[in-house]
C-alpha cells in the first residue's frame, strides 16, 4: 500500500485557490495505479471540501494533523476541551490585543468560526461555511485556533505563555495556528499508520510552508515545491516544479511514465 500525501495552500492549490485540470487528472491516475490519495492541511475538514469533491482522496488529514479522516469516516480526533479553548483565546487576547481569531470546532458539523469577515471574494474562492462570533462567550471543544497577529515578539511570548500548545507561523500572512502540544501533521500521519498498518516509508508527502517540514522528513519521500520556503526545500528530497507550474502533475506524469 503506497500513498500521495498533499498538502493544500501553496502545493496542490494554485494562487487563486484552484486545482488545474492537469492535476485532477494526474491525481486520478495516481490513484488508478494503486496510490492512496491523501490531503494533510491546515485548514479544517470544511473548508477543504471544494477540494475534497475535486480530488476524491482517501484520507484527509485536517486542522494541522487534529482531525484525520479514512475513507469519509473521522477515525482520529484531538484537540481542546472548551475550558482549555477558552484559556489560550483569553491568553491570546491579554497578550497580543484584540486580534482576528478563526476556530475549528470539534464537532460533528465542523463549524468554522471567525471574529472578523474576509473579502467577499477570499470568503468565495478560499473557504467554506464559517459562522461569526465575538468569541467573547466561546467555551467549544476546538481542533485548532489561529491568530493573526502582527507584532512577532508578542506572538512569540503567546506561545511561551502556553506550553500545552503547538504554535507554528504560515509564512504568507502574520497567523499563527495553535494546536494541542504535539498534535502535526506528522503526528496525525503517525496515528494514521499505527491505524492502517501502512508503512511510513511508503507515503510520498508534498508541501510548501514550515509546517509541512516534519512530514517531509518523515515520510519515505519528502517532496518540496518549487515554490516552497527555503527551510521547507532543505528538508525534502526532492525540489519539483511551483505550485501554479502543474509541479505535482509533471512530477506524477514523470512517475508513472
Amino acid at each position: 500500500m503506497k500513498m500521495m500525501l498533499f498538502d493544500l495552500d501553496g502545493t496542490l492549490l494554485r494562487t487563486d485557490k484552484t486545482i488545474s485540470e492537469r492535476s485532477v487528472r494526474a491525481l486520478a491516475r495516481a490513484h488508478e495505479a494503486g496510490y492512496m490519495i491523501g490531503l494533510s492541511t491546515s485548514r479544517g475538514h470544511n473548508n477543504c471540501m471544494k477540494f475534497i469533491d475535486r480530488v476524491c482522496p482517501d484520507v484527509v488529514i485536517s486542522s494541522g494533523g487534529a482531525q484525520v479522516s479514512l475513507d469519509g469516516e473521522i477515525i482520529i480526533m484531538q484537540g481542546f476541551d472548551g475550558d482549555e479553548a477558552a484559556a489560550v483565546i483569553s491568553a491570546a487576547r491579554e497578550i497580543c490585543g484584540d486580534v482576528w481569531i478563526t476556530a475549528d470546532a470539534a464537532d460533528s458539523d465542523a463549524a468554522f468560526f471567525r471574529n472578523h469577515i474576509p473579502p467577499q471574494d477570499e470568503l468565495e474562492q478560499s473557504w467554506g461555511r464559517s459562522e461569526y462570533t465575538d468569541f467573547s462567550d466561546y467555551r467549544r471543544p476546538t481542533l485548532k485556533l489561529c491568530f493573526e497577529i502582527h507584532d512577532e515578539e508578542r506572538a512569540q511570548s503567546l506561545a511561551a505563555a502556553l506550553p500545552g500548545c503547538d504554535c507554528i507561523r504560515f509564512t504568507d500572512g502574520e497567523w499563527y495556528k495553535f494546536t494541542k502540544a504535539g498534535v502535526t501533521k506528522e503526528s496525525a500521519i503517525g496515528k494514521l499508520c499505527g491505524y492502517t498498518g501502512m508503512d511510513i516509508s511508503d507515503i510520498t508527502a508534498f508541501g510548501d510552508d514550515l509546517a509541512d517540514i516534519g512530514m517531509l522528513r518523515m515520510c519515505g519521500i519528502g517532496v518540496a515545491m518549487g515554490n516552497a520556503q527555503p527551510e521547507v526545500k532543505a528538508a525534502a528530497d526532492i525540489v519539483i516544479g511551483t505550485n501554479d507550474g502543474d509541479g505535482i502533475a509533471g512530477y506524477i506524469e514523470d512517475l508513472l511514465g
